[in-house]
């Protein structure tokens, strides 16, 4: 994906969140690659007959108008695009009574697979915003002592990569044998089983070049000790960001982990902007590798001398668009900045554009 097209998506995005219908009268209809579109416009033609039968008679009226011009506007489209068509259209009016009906028509950088229709009173944006997720990839493990599950987060896609079952017996003591001598066998068959669950979880992890960290999850306290006692090789130990306390292990257990270790994947992403930012701040305030403001960054780009470019999510895209095209040419990384930390937020600040150096540009 371009660095243009990221910039319109998340415009588009940021535009449309803003958005909220004062009834259930926000159309959203995605038509995937390959689909046929006049398919598609048929069965909008039918869901009138459905939204025919809505009782709000403002809310009929406005859901009728959006679908027809959705209708109409597919008509200016012999087939699908390529990588699809994404069609957002309703009122969007905040006043009571007032009719403002708006249609925006997107085709996505990338293949759409989604096919959907939606009227809510917010449009969906889940699939828009998944082709912008950065596909970074996380480690999973979620143990107790009877099993464990490991596997990786891609993007927001779990893959299970292994299952295993511990010989651990367990805590009631059994016939004839003394409660020290059974603690012992337990303990020695623990320690065992954390060191395979090491072992494999290390070997798989350590093949994943984009890994970026490791979170650990389970019901019990064997997670707790599983990452305090080091069972992982020291490369992947240091990369555990947090444990999570889960109701289960197994492959709902993985997404369980996932969803309760939401603030911990949020932050790493945060953490690597901050970084950027940091070295940012640093460099301009000695005067050092890196200029802010878009004539000193044209002309550093003029200079190749730019190691990677910055720019804010809320800087206009009709300046942006120049800069990202002469980026692209010099094979010069991008990245957009967003104001959710004190940093992005000095960043726009400053101008919202940015770059830091290889060299110094006199």
């Amino acid at each position: 994906m371009k660095q243009e097209e990221i910039l319109k998506l998340k415009k588009l995005i940021r535009e449309l969140e803003n958005y909220k219908g004062r009834h259930t009268e926000l159309i959203s209809v995605y038509i995937p690659s390959g689909a046929n579109i006049v398919d598609v416009a048929n069965q909008l033609f039918e869901e009138k007959g459905t939204a025919s039968n809505i009782k709000s008679k403002s809310t009929r009226k406005n859901v009728l108008a959006a679908l027809e011009k959705i209708i109409q506007h597919l008509k200016n489209f012999r087939e699908t695009p390529p990588n699809g068509l994404v069609v957002f259209c309703g009122n969007i009016s905040s006043v009571e009574g007032k009719e403002d009906i708006r249609l925006w028509s997107f085709e996505p950088p990338e293949k759409l697979s989604t096919k959907l229709y939606w009227c809510d009173q917010v449009f969906v944006l889940d699939p828009l915003k998944e082709m912008l997720s950065e596909k970074e990839i996380f480690g999973l493990i979620v143990l107790d002592a009877r099993e464990a599950n490991i596997g990786l987060l891609e993007g927001k896609r779990i893959v299970p990569l292994k299952h295993l079952e511990s010989t651990v017996p367990s805590k009631t003591v059994k016939g004839g044998m003394s409660q020290g001598r059974y603690d012992r066998l337990r303990e020695d068959a623990i320690n065992e089983f954390l060191t395979k669950v090491g072992e494999e979880a290390s070997n798989l992890f350590l093949k994943q070049e984009k890994l970026v960290g490791v979170i650990v999850g389970g019901p019990g306290p064997i997670k707790e000790r599983f990452v305090r006692e080091s069972y992982l090789n020291y490369m992947i130990q240091k990369k555990v960001l947090g444990i999570k306390d889960t109701g289960y292990t197994g492959e709902y257990g993985l997404e369980e982990l996932v969803k309760r270790s939401e603030d911990l994947i949020k932050e790493t992403a945060l953490a690597k902007e901050r970084e950027l930012m940091k070295r940012f701040f640093v460099e301009i305030s000695k005067e050092g590798l890196a200029v802010y403001g878009e004539e000193k960054v044209k002309a550093a780009l003029d200079a190749n001398a730019v190691e990677t470019l910055l720019i804010s999510e809320e800087y206009p895209s009709s300046k942006a668009e120049d800069l990202l095209k002469f980026a692209e040419e010099l094979d010069v990384p991008t990245a957009f900045i967003s104001v959710d930390t004190s940093e992005g937020k000095e960043f726009f600040k400053l101008g919202g554009v940015g770059a830091l150096l290889r060299f110094k540009v006199e």
